[in-house]
């Protein structure tokens, strides 16, 4: 059987940050149903779960007294306070599922982001924009569940995530979400194919055909 260069290789973690409103969800959301290949991380929150929200699906809700347990357990990969509450990545799951082949985005801000990225350096951080201020107001505005002051602090909180922008990778507008969404796609494609992050599996894999008898 002739053996292909996509076959068998490590996963790559990706990192995608964005501000509140700037579209990430919709986008990843989006990405998952087009691509099998692609596992999204399960977070670990000590915020209560919203209305229709299932324990495992969208996050893993927990107490805060167990969650500053698996901090101390060193069980995180990253972890932080964010709006009251805390959230965390499980170091475990994290690497369970890149030893799969599959891909994995950790959705996390950009607190979480570095924590990543000094860990795991060989990870590809992409970060969302939205096109304008005034997209981004309407749509925390939007959002019916938020009191004011909820939104006000979601607004200060994203012009602070805005300023954090030139630490990631790649850099992706969703002005159209279209583009956006395959603006993400390529860079995932171009990163898993790189031959730095899959050194071990290409050099192995060039070696047997050089190996071949003529």
């Amino acid at each position: 059987m002739t053996i292909h260069p996509t076959m068998n290789k490590t996963g790559t973690l990706f990192i995608i940050a964005a501000p509140s409103g700037a579209g990430k969800t919709s986008l990843v959301g989006a990405l998952l149903r087009q691509r099998d290949d692609i596992a999204v991380s399960v977070s670990h929150t000590t915020r209560p779960p919203r209305p229709g929200e299932v324990d495992g699906d969208a996050y893993h809700f927990v107490a805060e007294a167990e969650f500053k347990a698996l901090v101390g357990q060193g069980r995180f990969l990253e972890h932080a306070r964010v709006f009251d509450h805390y959230y965390g990545t499980s170091r475990d799951g994290v690497q369970e599922t890149l030893a799969t082949g599959k891909s994995l985005i950790l959705e996390i801000d950009w607190q979480g982001a570095r924590q990543i990225a000094a860990r795991q350096p060989d990870c590809v951080s992409i970060f969302i924009l939205p096109p304008d201020y005034a997209t981004l107001r309407r749509r925390l505005l939007g959002r019916k569940n938020d009191s004011a002051e909820t939104i006000k602090r979601r607004m200060g909180a994203a012009r602070d995530e805005l300023a954090r922008y030139e630490a990631f990778d790649y850099i992706v507008i969703n002005d159209e979400f279209e583009r956006a969404l395959g603006e993400i796609r390529a860079i995932i494609t171009a990163a898993n194919l790189g031959r730095r992050r899959q050194a071990a599996y290409y050099d192995d894999f060039v070696a047997k055909i050089i190996a071949q008898p003529d």
